[in-house]
């Protein structure tokens, strides 16, 4: 490990890789499925974009208002949806921690951005008790996630199948839960720095 930048940049890359996935999943989603799918996009371009070192880029206040803003925008769009699935409420609750977070940068001082992104932990810049659920959920979401990633028997199918080699691979459903499992430990490490 090359210090605090290192684990910034690694975090761009793992959400804007995970954002970039689910921009692929989105060409062959419809209805519902689409607009999860596109809230899955937009959290992790949006993850990407929170998690560029300080030492690079620090915006100023205004950028943390408008991540408010976006992400209040897409809470509200995810509460409006109908139903009330358990992935839904997963949507629901991590743009609301992302609003949480740019609120709290948006708020702390000038001093706390850079130990925020910078991976320093105790910025002081977050309400303790709402970090804290917000540390439990993501934890025991990342363990249930992994969880359901151990191999299990596989049965026998057609071999071959249809399409192009890139659709087969994206519509993969283990590699769309990789894209959540990834996510859900970025936000587990941005959660524990601010």
């Amino acid at each position: 490990m090359h210090g605090p930048a290192m684990s910034g940049w690694l975090l761009v890359a793992l959400c804007a890789a995970a954002g970039s996935y689910c921009l692929l999943r989105l060409r062959d989603s419809v209805g519902e499925q689409r607009g999860s799918v596109g809230g899955e996009a937009l959290m992790g371009f949006g993850m990407a974009a929170m998690a560029v070192p300080a030492a690079v880029l620090t915006p100023p206040r205004w950028v943390w208002a408008g991540y408010v803003v976006v992400f209040g925008g897409a809470a509200l769009h995810t509460l409006l949806r109908a139903g009330g699935s358990g992935h839904r409420l997963h949507h629901l609750l991590g743009t609301l921690a992302m609003v949480y977070m740019a609120g709290a940068m948006a708020l702390a001082p000038a001093g706390a951005h850079s130990a925020h992104t910078a991976g320093a932990a105790g910025a002081g810049s977050g309400a303790p008790l709402i970090t804290g659920v917000l540390l439990v959920y993501y934890a025991g979401y990342v363990l249930w996630a992994g969880a359901r990633l151990l191999p299990v028997p596989a049965t026998a199918g057609p071999e071959g199948g249809g399409g192009t080699a890139l659709a087969g691979w994206v519509e993969r459903p283990e590699l769309a839960l990789v894209c959540r499992l990834s996510m859900g430990i970025a936000m587990l490490a941005m959660l524990l720095t601010l």
